[in-house]
Formats: C-alpha cells, sequence, structure tokens
C-alpha cells in the first residue's frame, strides 16, 4: 500500500495562496497542529507510513496537466454557476425531528451536508453552513443558495460526520456554531486538532481509523477506506486522515462516499462486509480529467454505488459551489443518462426537502434554474 499523495489541492478553497495569507493573519480556520497522544495514535496506523496517510493504490498528483486546467478554466464557456436564483425548500418547524413515519429520510442540505434519519437517530454529514468553502470570507468559491435551515434551526443531533478537513467538507463558522448544542463529532484520525483548537470539548470527539466503529445508540458507525487527501493548512496536509462512512440501524442502512476516487478492491470489500446498503450517497461533482484518482465523478460515482451494493444512490457533492470546469448541473445530467440503462435507482431531492429513499429525482434544477 503506497501512494504519491497529492501536494497541489483540488479546485476549490484548499488553494496554497488563501492558506499562506491566513497564516500569516493568524486565522482560525486553518485549524489546529496534531500533537501528543493523538499524534502517537496516529503514527500507529497501518495507513501511516511514519511521515504521511496514504491510500490503498498509488494515488498521483492532483493536478496531472495545470497549464491544461488553467486553460480549461479560462476558455470554458460551460455554465458554471445557475442563470436564476437557486430554489430551495425551508422545512417546516418540526418536520426534521425524527420518528414521522419511514425509518431511513433524508434532508440535502447542500453539497454534502445531509440530515440523515437512521432508526430514529439524527445524523448530520459534513455540515457546511457557511457562505464560503475557504477560510476566509472575502475570499473563495461562494455558494449559490443559502442553507436551506440555519445551525440554529438544526433539531438535536445525535452525532456528526465529518469525512476530512477540506475546507468544504469542515467549515469553521459552522463548527463554533454547533458548539453550543454539545454536538458528537464523528471523524477520521487527526481531525479531532482541528475541533478541539476550536473549542469543542475532547470528550465530544471520537476519531477512528478504517474499519473502526463507534456506536450512537443503536446506530453502528465505521470509517470505511476511501482515496483522497486532506490538509487545510501549513503543517497539516500529512497528519489527517480521510474517510468513507458505513452507518448501519437495526433496519436502515447508509454508506457516504467522502471524497474518494475510484477504489474497487476496496470498495466492493465494503460492499461485501456490510451486505449493502438502503441508500448511498456518493460526491459525483467537482471532477475533472485532472484530478480523476481523488474525485469520481458522475460515472465513477455510480461505478462506485454498485461495488458498495447500494439500493438506492443519492449523488452529492454537486449544486451548492463551483468548485470545477463542467457545468454546474452536468453531474445530475450525466447520472440521469446513466440510471436508466444501468437499473441504478436515484435519488436527487431539492435541498431543504425532507425524503425516503424511493422519492426519485426532483426536476427543479432543470425546470427553474436553467
Amino acid at each position: 500500500m503506497s501512494t504519491d499523495t497529492p501536494e497541489m489541492p483540488d479546485a476549490l478553497a484548499h488553494a496554497t495562496g488563501l492558506r499562506s495569507c491566513g497564516a500569516k493573519m493568524g486565522m482560525p480556520a486553518l485549524g489546529g497542529q496534531v500533537t501528543g497522544a493523538r499524534l502517537e495514535r496516529i503514527q500507529s496506523s497501518p495507513h501511516f507510513d511514519g511521515t504521511r496517510f496514504h491510500n490503498p493504490i498509488t494515488t498521483t498528483q492532483a493536478i496531472s496537466d495545470p497549464g491544461g486546467l488553467a486553460w480549461m478554466y479560462v476558455a470554458g464557456r460551460e455554465e458554471r454557476t445557475p442563470r436564476a436564483a437557486f430554489p430551495i425548500q425551508t422545512p417546516p418547524t418540526g418536520s426534521l425531528l425524527p420518528g414521522q413515519g419511514e425509518a431511513l429520510r433524508v434532508t440535502w442540505l447542500g453539497h454534502s451536508s445531509v440530515l440523515i434519519e437512521v432508526d430514529g437517530h439524527l445524523i448530520l454529514t459534513d455540515p457546511v453552513f457557511g457562505p464560503r468553502a475557504a477560510p476566509v470570507s472575502w475570499m473563495g468559491p461562494k455558494r449559490f443558495h443559502a442553507a436551506p435551515v440555519p445551525v440554529e434551526r438544526l433539531p438535536p443531533l445525535d452525532a456528526v460526520i465529518l469525512s476530512h478537513d477540506h475546507y468544504d467538507h469542515l467549515d469553521y463558522p459552522t463548527i463554533a456554531k454547533l458548539i453550543g448544542r454539545n454536538t458528537r463529532f464523528i471523524t477520521s484520525l487527526g481531525v479531532g486538532a482541528h475541533l478541539e483548537s476550536w473549542g469543542v470539548p475532547a470528550g465530544n470527539i471520537t476519531e477512528l481509523d478504517w474499519w473502526e466503529a463507534a456506536e450512537v445508540g443503536e446506530v453502528s458507525v465505521t470509517a470505511t477506506p476511501s482515496r483522497h487527501f486532506a490538509g487545510r493548512g501549513p503543517g497539516t496536509a500529512t497528519q489527517t486522515f480521510w474517510s468513507s462512512w458505513a452507518i448501519q440501524g437495526p433496519k436502515s442502512s447508509v454508506w457516504f462516499s467522502g471524497d474518494t476516487g475510484p477504489l474497487e478492491d476496496s470498495f466492493a470489500e465494503i460492499g461485501e462486509r456490510f451486505g449493502g446498503f438502503d441508500l448511498t450517497l456518493v460526491e459525483s461533482g467537482a471532477w475533472n480529467p485532472h484530478w480523476a484518482s481523488i474525485h469520481l465523478g458522475p460515472d465513477n460515482a455510480l461505478r462506485t454505488h454498485q461495488l458498495v451494493r447500494g439500493r438506492t444512490m443519492m449523488p452529492i457533492h454537486w449544486g451548492t459551489f463551483s468548485l470545477s470546469t463542467h457545468a454546474w448541473d452536468q453531474p445530475i445530467r450525466r447520472l440521469i443518462e446513466l440510471a436508466g440503462p444501468s437499473d441504478v435507482q436515484l435519488l436527487s431531492p431539492m435541498m431543504g426537502e425532507t425524503v425516503h429513499r424511493e422519492s426519485g429525482v426532483s426536476p427543479f434544477w432543470r425546470a427553474r434554474v436553467r
């Protein structure tokens, strides 16, 4: 197991210029350093080579042709942001509370932020409610739309899952608002250093290596392999891990991909170990051939759903930020094209809408935004 972990981040606010600026200004959003017992635990991980975390298969530089990519950004004519105001639903008061019918319900809150009800337990993935996926409020990728519900109106949460520490998945302004709610965080090794630096009590943080599990009431949350990288500031790029996540309740099951590139053997093993999943939340956007080893894109997202033995697939990681060169709605259009011939059941609701896994694809993105 070896890799050349990408040194150049993918196209969001992982930009080195933002990092350097933030470091000079002492920005808290950069997070904390991994030290002490946390560092000792990381060094004992089989996925840490003494210097950095590694992927199960060799992973090339995130950007294979910087010049070609720069030209795509400058010369591309893709519609990277919606033309009109982006429609969202505001959940009615009390509608997000558990126990209202279906054992498995989901509410898409934008990008990779999904509120999942699994057998009466509420779990929130990668909450990013801030205005930008960046360490500063005045620069970096800006949201197409407001979060459908503010942090203050979220129902009591049983846990928050944080897949890794990139800015479009770990958002300092959002975490700061969750601290006062006595929230429990379950995340990958090392990411807890950021949370503690922001004031999250150590007792509220659970950090997992791949195949380790934590219990949330009757629900088991297991860190599973993914193919990506991490880091949000100087000195952090090699000291935090990344994961996908298996969420299993007594009746319902969900797999959350986090960010990942193709990883066929590991994804097949996940499907075999857990016996498949009722619902998969699979990153499908912010992709580009120049970083094909660390992001899936719609074609590989559908393949990943099949490998982990998903029954319904919900594409995520699109529709909130412009982080690549493709049209903002290309992922969902391509997946609709692929799903029929592949006999894959898609779930893609309007943001803020609470649905069950057989609710289908909302046409909001096509009828009102294009």
